[in-house]
């Protein structure tokens, strides 16, 4: 069975906003990574750059958006730091990440839960280990997306 990453955050602001910060470069750049050229379309660039300097390192360059629905869905293959980047980057499908964003309302506030599915690891354990390092580095990332809209 495909060992997934599976989080969720509930973030206070509506989904179009929620969605605007996977799929707006600027944004991302505030709480995912240091340079981000994103197009949030079908088959356009989902490239993050945790060390711009060297492009081809840290970094998901070459990785494209693969399912998109305004406010509701976003899905894109992902790559592995320098340290898994031998297996992560190479491999045919790539990991890949789906965001479903579903709105609520409480007490009069809108609120969007965020739920994200990293999926497309491998059993051998390099790849465990790879998907554990993701685990945490998820929650990292949203821990900074909440501070973003607190």
């Amino acid at each position: 069975m495909d060992k997934i990453i599976y989080r969720t955050v509930k973030l206070p602001c509506d989904a179009a906003r929620a969605f605007e910060m996977f799929t707006s470069s600027d944004l991302l750049e505030k709480w995912l990574t240091v340079k981000a050229d994103v197009e949030p379309l079908v088959g356009g660039k989902y490239e993050l750059f945790w060390n711009p300097e060297e492009p081809e390192f840290d970094s998901t360059i070459g990785c494209r958006v693969t399912a998109l629905e305004e406010g509701k869905l976003l899905a894109f293959e992902w790559k592995g730091p320098k340290q898994y980047s031998d297996f992560m980057n190479e491999c045919d499908p790539l990991t890949h990440v789906t965001v479903a964003f579903v709105p609520g309302e409480e007490e009069g506030e809108s609120y969007t839960e965020v739920h994200l599915v990293h999926s497309g690891w491998r059993g051998a354990p390099e790849w465990e280990e790879a998907r554990r390092w993701f685990e945490v580095q998820w929650d990292v990332a949203f821990r900074e997306l909440e501070k973003q809209l607190a």
